[in-house]
């Protein structure tokens, strides 16, 4: 702790501010080194997953804040920020949100260069934002491109082909339901689905190699200096619980076409085992696009979740990317 607290000391920059998105009043934390550094909006994945970067973040990450001044946001509705969504939340509110934080954050450092850095479901807000404001942005760099067909397609089914017949039966059944089905059944569906791709794939983790240390993220967390154990709670439970229209749109949704229309450098990191958002489906899409502000990378050994490596991957590819 005393080590965490003196980093954050020596910062030049490290504040939690309230500021509005959307006419909500919202907290982020901006921390970094110095002030002309280059400046980074993190966009976490979930819905309402703000792992591993967070507003609980202050003074865990030197690595990156000696480099960049990092933006945390806690998307509403969840940790510091945690709302109650109802069903009048859809995704288009989250690319508003997005927005409206951009022209903040260029505002408040007009000088800097500003990227963005999404994880899965933050890339649905990185892609759409980086159409909507390129003038404010840089670059922007994702790690888990959703594109379409998350969970409901071929590949997903034919990473069971080795399981159990009974296993193979019931993945067939979910996949046959569709996402057309009650959301009270999707969402049981997803939840099966999801520990049945973690136990017999390497889709969410490679079990292969070092998971990144969530460990160590988590006790963070708990011991930091701007979330209190309510905020730490609303981490994993919070105000998505109750929203039935983000994963609907989600699991039916397109981006691909918006690939070509990128005016900014935009970097697609992969995990090579990613059958969630496919890694397969991802290069046809960036080779498909024929833009060459579009690149991609896929990161050896790591699913959708990104291993040790990948995390350490990200840090060296992004320092590339900005310089």
């Amino acid at each position: 702790m005393s080590k965490r607290k003196k980093y954050i000391n020596s910062c030049e920059i490290s504040e939690l501010i309230t500021i509005q998105l959307c006419e909500i009043k919202q907290k982020i934390l901006i921390e970094g080194k110095s002030k002309n550094l280059p400046v980074i909006i993190m966009l976490h994945g979930g819905p309402g997953s703000p792992i591993p970067f967070s507003i609980g973040c202050r003074g865990l990450f030197p690595e990156w804040t000696d480099k960049v001044i990092m933006v945390y946001w806690d998307q509403l509705g969840c940790g510091i920020n945690n709302y109650q969504l109802d069903d009048s939340f859809h995704i288009e509110n989250f690319i508003q949100m997005t927005c409206e934080l951009i022209h903040y954050i260029k505002q408040r450092f007009p000088k800097n260069k500003l990227y963005l850095f999404g994880l899965s479901w933050g890339s649905i807000l990185a892609l759409n934002s980086a159409l909507r404001v390129p003038e404010k942005l840089d670059g922007a760099f994702v790690y888990g491109q959703v594109l379409n067909n998350l969970f409901f397609n071929e590949e997903v089914a034919h990473s069971f082909d080795d399981a159990p017949p009974k296993i193979r039966q019931m993945v067939k059944k979910i996949l046959e339901m569709g996402t057309d089905c009650a959301y009270e059944v999707l969402d049981k569906n997803l939840k099966m689905l999801y520990k049945l791709l973690h136990k017999y794939t390497n889709g969410y983790f490679n079990k292969n190699v070092e998971r990144a240390p969530i460990g160590k993220i988590v006790f963070g967390l708990l011991t930091s200096p701007d979330y209190s154990l309510k905020d730490f709670k609303a981490v994993m439970k919070n105000g998505y619980a109750n929203n039935t229209t983000l994963w609907k749109e989600l699991l039916n949704i397109n981006l691909t076409p918006l690939l070509a229309e990128l005016k900014i450098k935009y970097l697609i990191l992969q995990g090579e085992t990613d059958i969630i958002t496919s890694t397969t489906n991802a290069l046809k899409a960036a080779q498909e696009c024929n833009n060459e502000n579009v690149s991609l990378k896929v990161v050896k050994n790591s699913g959708h979740m990104p291993s040790a490596e990948a995390m350490n991957a990200c840090f060296r590819m992004l320092s590339q990317f900005i310089a």
